[in-house]
């Protein structure tokens, strides 16, 4: 069965134009050791083996418009896990309405979320009423409007200098918030 967890990146999503006019998306998709408000813990590693056997297979991680398959909005790019988490980089395809739609949302700050598609591979429960996802199967990643972690905050970048400190210090704001809940 498909899980999906969403998270608003507490690193942030930055959307930057390119020059061709495109819009690049870069940010984390899940953050390792943090409960969400579903009560699950990624822990480090969990996408690893995923990551892996898409990568023999020359397979990729989908970019979609709030996990709806049937609207794939981007690509891409590089997926990895690092000391934090799933740190994604992409491309929103303007070329087709949806990708337009999202990357105008993301500008305007009325959507800032990501969350993974997945399914479960190994899980166990502790003590605390937590389920520590050991082992995931990455599907997707899609732009979503409502993130399971709040406490984060996304950014996107803009040619507003003002703009990109006040964002940066809601980041710092937020991450000191999570600190503080742990």
């Amino acid at each position: 069965m498909l899980e999906h967890k969403f998270h608003r990146p507490e690193a942030g999503l930055v959307m930057t134009r390119t020059e061709a006019g495109g819009r690049e998306v870069s940010g984390y998709a899940s953050l390792f050791g943090l409960r969400d408000q579903g009560g699950d813990v990624v822990e480090k590693g969990a996408y690893a083996a995923s990551l892996a056997r898409m990568a023999k297979a020359g397979a990729r991680v989908r970019m979609l418009w709030q996990h709806d398959p049937a609207q794939p909005i981007g690509i891409w790019d590089e997926v990895r896990e690092d000391g934090q988490g799933l740190w994604v980089k992409g491309r929103l395809l303007t070329e087709v309405e949806k990708g337009r739609e999202a990357a105008a949302l993301l500008e305007a700050g009325a959507i800032d979320g990501l969350s993974i598609g997945y399914r479960t591979v190994k899980a166990d429960r502790d003590g605390k009423g937590r389920r520590l996802l050991r082992e995931l199967e990455l599907w997707e990643v899609s732009l979503v409007t409502f993130p399971m972690l709040p406490e984060a905050r996304v950014a996107a970048k803009s040619d507003d200098l003002a703009q990109d400190f006040r964002d940066l210090a809601g980041l710092f704001d937020s991450a000191r918030l999570a600190l503080i809940r742990r």
